[in-house]
Formats: C-alpha cells, sequence, structure tokens
C-alpha cells in the first residue's frame, strides 16, 4: 500500500476532489446489457407504475406477423440475442465462441430444468402478438425490432418450452405461471415492460396484475 503526502487547505480540498473524479471515469466500465439480469422492480413502484398505463380493449390482430418483430439480433460471430439470454440466465453455462452448447437452466415459470439448450425457450415477457394488441402496430419495424431484442427491461428469459408454448400470447388474466412463488416477480415484470414501452392494457389485465401484485 503506498502512502501519499497530504496537504491541508482549500486548496488540497479542490486538488483531491478533481483527483477522486478524474479517477471515477477512469475507472467507469460500460455495463454489460445481458450479463446480469435486470434490476428487480419493488411491488409497489409496479403498482404505481400499473395506474398509469392507458386501459383499452385489445386492438386488431389485422397485419400482425413476427416478421414485424425482427429477432434475433446478432451479438457477436455466429451468436444472437439468445445465445446472450441463455448465458445470462444459465448455470455452468459451455461456450463454443460464443454461441451456448451446454449448461444447466431452471425454468421460472414451472421449476423445469434442462440441460439442453434447445429445450429451453426465450420467452417475450409481454408477448410479441400482445404488444401488437397493445399499441405496437401503429410502431415501425426498427422500433419493433428493439421491443423484441430488449435486454435492458425483464422482457426476455429462459424457460421451459413447454410453459412458453402453453403461455402463448395471452396475458396475466389468461395465463399465469404454474409456479405459483413466480407470480408477484411475474407481474412486477410484465408491468415494468408495457410501462416502459407505453403499452395498454386490457381492464381484465389490469385486474389481473393488481390482484397477484397484492401479493407481493
Amino acid at each position: 500500500m503506498s502512502s501519499v503526502r497530504t496537504r491541508s487547505g482549500p486548496r488540497a480540498a479542490v486538488t483531491a476532489l478533481v483527483a477522486a473524479l478524474a479517477l471515477g471515469v477512469a475507472g467507469c466500465v460500460p455495463p454489460d446489457e445481458t450479463g446480469t439480469p435486470p434490476p428487480p422492480t419493488d411491488g409497489g413502484n409496479a403498482a404505481q407504475q400499473l395506474g398509469q398505463l392507458t386501459v383499452a380493449t385489445a386492438g386488431s390482430m389485422k397485419g400482425y406477423s413476427r416478421e414485424h418483430f425482427p429477432h434475433w439480433r446478432n451479438t457477436g460471430k455466429n451468436c444472437d440475442v439468445r445465445d446472450s439470454i441463455l448465458q445470462r440466465d444459465g448455470k455452468d453455462v459451455k461456450l463454443s465462441g460464443c454461441n451456448v452448447v451446454g449448461g444447466r437452466w431452471e425454468s421460472a415459470y414451472d421449476g423445469r430444468s434442462a440441460t439442453d439448450p434447445s429445450d429451453v425457450d426465450i420467452d417475450h415477457m409481454v408477448p410479441l402478438a400482445n404488444a401488437w394488441r397493445s399499441g405496437a402496430d401503429e410502431w415501425d419495424d426498427a422500433k419493433r425490432g428493439d421491443f423484441a431484442n430488449d435486454t435492458t427491461r425483464p422482457q426476455l428469459l429462459a424457460v421451459s418450452a413447454s410453459s412458453n408454448r402453453a403461455k402463448g400470447d395471452q396475458d396475466p388474466s389468461q395465463w399465469k405461471p404454474a409456479n405459483r412463488s413466480y407470480w408477484c416477480q411475474y407481474a412486477k415484470d410484465w408491468v415494468t415492460v408495457k410501462h416502459h414501452w407505453r403499452l395498454t392494457v386490457t381492464s381484465a389485465e389490469k385486474a389481473a396484475l393488481t390482484d397477484m401484485l397484492e401479493g407481493c
């Protein structure tokens, strides 16, 4: 540990402050968007955000296609956002380059475990078709692509293929995870995504989310 000779007085204080700021800037490391899960939202904040969402009837599916939500975006040589989420959500993950070829995943929706990446789906918390009916039909494909590849909000989650397909494009009034202990987090994440992207909710959807948040 090195020693530093110190000085007192206003000029020394200013000098120390400037040095500290410089060190802070030099030590900044850009956050890895897919390296860690998005920070949790507390139940009270989620309830407040839910109250700010516009309640509307579900829109039409006219014109909908998953191709209007281009995904998965490239995140490296021969790998994409799917690989990034598999790596983020898995344990003992094995890579070939940046492709995920093995590991262990536990699905929060139903508690099922998998060791083969092909048995794992990357779920869109707010399904693409639901987003389309909630306002995304008015976006351009570039914005819809941002939504479909959003690694900053809790929009993407590695889950069992069976639970993802059972969910389909349903909202929380129509489908909830079999794992009841996950309902609170599920509702908070759903609200966080819809709030950020300014998507609407139906009255039934809002009522279901309110009930789930009350259990937090």
